[in-house]
């Protein structure tokens, strides 16, 4: 049984920049990765809205920082209406690797989201999506090591591989032994999205399951 319930979720407000960004106030998970590996996706997911994060078939759709406020309450037997809701963000990031955009808007986005991960001192949890098809991508282990350079000891770091219904069973025993700290999704299917969110604000929030 899922730990957490859901309450609402709805966009908050987008940026270009650091600046930008509203105060920091509560608790973040940044979810990165390469254009079209599924962010949006996943957190429409996670959210239970089909377009609450604008999801595209084109690389690069996402060019702003978004955040959409969410609001949880753990599953106990008693009213959960007497529950305090627990708030969270989720922040879309823009995509790395495939936008067919001019090589100096690419560049800008790239020190925007470098600045946002580095000093964004409220993000608790990186979210990393891989494309389960594609799980030993040089792009995607030099973002591990990025973010490995600065991961304080009050944040979290997870990869999540999408697309998990595209492999056959053996695939998929073999990409777990593989990653065995890592979870798996599928859009399709919606498959471990539960499991997700409890992991995403266990580890945010500080919860214990």
């Amino acid at each position: 049984m899922q730990a957490f319930n859901l309450k609402s979720a709805n966009f908050l407000t987008s940026a270009q920049n650091l600046s930008q960004c509203p105060p920091p106030i509560l608790s973040e998970v940044a979810f990165l990765g390469r254009s079209n590996v599924g962010k949006s996706t996943l957190i429409n997911l996670l959210c239970n809205q089909k377009n609450l994060a604008k999801s595209s078939s084109t690389p690069g759709k996402t060019q702003l920082i978004n955040f959409f406020l969410t609001q949880w309450c753990k599953n106990l037997p008693q009213d959960s209406t007497k529950q305090e809701a627990l708030k969270l963000m989720f922040v879309d990031l823009p995509g790395f690797g495939y936008a067919k955009v001019a090589k100096s808007q690419k560049e800008l986005w790239n020190r925007n989201l470098v600045e946002f991960l580095r000093k964004r001192d409220c993000i608790r949890l990186f979210v990393h999506l891989v494309d389960s098809r594609h799980p030993n991508l040089e792009i995607d282990s030099n973002l591990v090591a990025f973010v490995g350079q600065f991961l304080r000891g009050d944040q979290r770091f997870v990869q999540i591989f999408t697309k998990f219904d595209k492999l056959n069973a053996s695939e998929q025993n073999k990409l777990k032994a593989t990653f065995p700290n890592a979870l798996f999704s599928s859009s399709l299917k919606k498959q471990n999205t539960p499991k997700i969110a409890d992991f995403i604000i266990e580890n945010t929030l500080g919860y214990t399951l």
